[in-house]
């Protein structure tokens, strides 16, 4: 049945698809009409084709899945955005030796006095090897080239070269939090720096070059492209580390105003001044308000981060941190005066020990600044107890939960053990109390932006390295799982009336899979993408069949930058420009010597030569 408020005509209809449309009052269609940024009709071809007229654009689907662009609750796009033509990703990447391959080819390439850099989204289950890389590998690979490389929250490597730019000498001694490796002479080689310092791994980050305001503009438009790649429409963004209000935000504003976002982003204000902080949101209570902006780019609220001194970030590989006696009075004076200002706000809290705290300090802001019709969110939550579910909805909370389980639950398991794990987060148990969860990655300096792999967790309870966490009673099934990632998670940005649904007078925000997310194996929702992604009725994204039809990608900038060569999330096909054809690693032609005797002149094994 056609759900059409008025007859005219569409400027694109998109026909022969299987559309899931997430509204219940017409939950599956094979075509749709758009008109002025938003869609106008959803119903079978032939009512659909009648609102055909001379400048229709008519876009047969192949009778591919058309799903509603995906929605990301919590991710670091805009910080991302500002960085992400620096990084070589190695997101996906199969092998510990495929992402050493890739190192030195970076490094081959990258001009002093530029780093390269690893930044997140990947772990070592996801090698075959099962292994981190070493510093001496590092090392041998850039011996005149700083590298930072960064996993999870949970440690990062420098190498020589990096140290020797940031002024180590034999005196330094080791920093808080990291480990300095030393040659027989005493000189440093290297720096493994532990996650209990987060504070460092930013700081030391922020110490290698920026790239310039064009080429973060350009960076950035690469990244929302990046995400558009996968389905991807719209975020919520988190704010983060050394992501400053305005400044570092101006590069979003100005794609805005020249209508060059194509992912929509409700972004938050996260406090950059321990002891301090309460400053800060003074003043931004004064010079900005919740909910405005334009509908691509607005404002959403305070936090992750309301107070360092409640800051329970997570290494599952260390023990709960104990969190200061101070943070009942800090988190007490920020909150109430948010909710005095009646500004949304979201907390991270992993732990249920320090949740159980936050809620008790909630609950007294409470009584003095209700918090009625204010949205609040508390982040990530593995392990929230059980009797605090409750204290969330009477306060009227939410919760989003991150797929970074899927990425170290292996470490999860070695700290508390795989009981522990089963309800790490509680999904099932959040939604059969009531509660609104949220679902997204927490990308892109912890897991992958890559949203089909936390639908994946999500379905199947896994991690990326295989390790089953979940029994069936904490796991959701895929329509679930699609709901929580498109009209679920508008409600987030009180979007809920013109976000997450294929439905008349909603953003015309869409994606057509290139594989049936309803029908495919398990192991096989890993490899989803789109293959043509609308993003208020423009083209914003195609390939395949439909790759014609978008614009194309702009070339990165600077020149050397590793998605010039190798893209963004790995798919095995581009080989970082060394001629071999995209072919995976292990079917490549030999072009350097190693131990091994090759007849046939490929390599079955993973040699890392160079």
């Amino acid at each position: 049945m056609i759900e059409q408020p008025n007859r005219m005509e569409a400027e694109l209809i998109i026909m022969n698809a299987s559309i899931v449309t997430m509204n219940d009052d017409n939950p599956t269609a094979t075509a749709l009409a758009v008109k002025d940024g938003q869609f106008c009709a959803i119903g079978d071809d032939a009512e659909i084709m009648k609102l055909v007229g001379p400048n229709t654009k008519v876009i047969n689907a192949n009778q591919r899945m058309l799903i509603p662009g995906l929605n990301d609750s919590h991710l670091h796009l805009i910080r991302g955005g500002l960085n992400f033509n620096l990084e070589l990703r190695w997101d996906g990447v199969p092998s510990v030796a495929d992402a050493l391959r890739m190192l030195k080819k970076q490094v081959d390439r990258t001009p002093p006095p530029h780093w390269v850099r690893v930044v997140g989204g990947w772990t070592e289950f996801q090698f075959k090897e099962r292994r981190m890389p070493t510093l001496d590998e590092i090392n041998r690979i850039a011996p005149d080239t700083p590298v930072f490389i960064l996993n999870l929250y949970r440690q990062a490597f420098l190498n020589k070269a990096a140290l020797r730019v940031i002024g180590y000498t034999k005196n330094t001694p080791n920093p808080p939090g990291g480990e300095i490796q030393r040659d027989g002479q005493g000189n440093p080689t290297g720096l493994l720096i532990a996650r209990p310092n987060a504070t460092i791994l930013y700081a030391t980050l922020a110490k290698g070059p920026k790239l310039s305001y064009d080429d973060q503009m350009n960076s950035t438009r690469l990244f929302m492209r990046e995400l558009n790649r996968f389905g991807v429409t719209s975020v919520i963004d988190a704010g983060g580390g050394f992501q400053n209000y305005p400044d570092d935000y101006k590069v979003f504003e100005e794609l805005d105003k020249r209508g060059e976002i194509t992912v929509r982003t409700a972004y938050h204000l996260f406090t950059q001044h321990p002891n301090n902080e309460l400053n800060d949101f003074k003043a931004w209570t004064e010079t900005t308000q919740p909910y405005t902006g334009s509908s691509y780019y607005r404002h959403n609220g305070a936090g992750e981060m309301l107070v360092y001194s409640a800051a329970d970030f997570e290494d599952f590989v260390e023990p709960r941190p104990e969190l200061p006696a101070v943070l009942e009075d800090e988190l007490f004076e920020v909150t109430e005066h948010l909710a005095k200002h009646r500004w949304p706000f979201r907390l991270h809290a992993t732990y249920g020990e320090s949740i159980t705290r936050f809620l008790d300090v909630f609950e007294r802001v409470n009584k003095e600044a209700p918090f009625q019709d204010i949205r609040w969110i508390l982040d990530h939550a593995e392990t929230i107890q059980e009797k605090d579910l409750e204290r969330v909805i009477t306060l009227g909370g939410s919760i989003a939960v991150q797929n970074r389980m899927a990425f170290q639950g292996e470490y999860f398991v070695d700290q508390y053990g795989a009981a522990a794990a089963e309800h790490a987060p509680p999904i099932t148990k959040m939604l059969t109390a009531g509660l609104r969860v949220g679902v997204g990655t927490d990308a892109t300096r912890v897991a992958s932006y890559n949203p089909w792999l936390a639908l994946y967790w999500l379905v199947t309870g896994k991690t990326l390295g295989g390790l089953s966490l979940y029994p069936a009673s904490n796991r959701v099934d895929r329509h679930q799982a699609l709901r929580m990632y498109t009209t679920g998670n508008a409600w987030f940005s009180k979007e809920e009336d013109v976000k997450g649904q294929i439905k008349a007078q909603h953003y015309a925000d869409f994606t057509i899979l290139s594989d049936n997310f309803f029908q495919v194996a398990e192991e096989d929702i890993k490899k989803i993408e789109s293959v043509f992604t609308v993003v208020g009725g423009k083209i914003v994204y195609g390939t395949q069949e439909f790759q014609s039809l978008a614009p194309p990608a702009p070339k990165a900038s600077p020149d050397w930058s590793p998605h010039n060569f190798f893209g963004g999330y790995y798919n095995g096909l581009n080989d970082g420009g060394d001629g071999s054809g995209g072919l995976p690693y292990r079917q490549q032609r030999l072009h350097h010597s190693c131990n091994h005797h090759h007849g046939s002149g490929f390599c079955d094994l993973d040699c890392f030569v160079f």
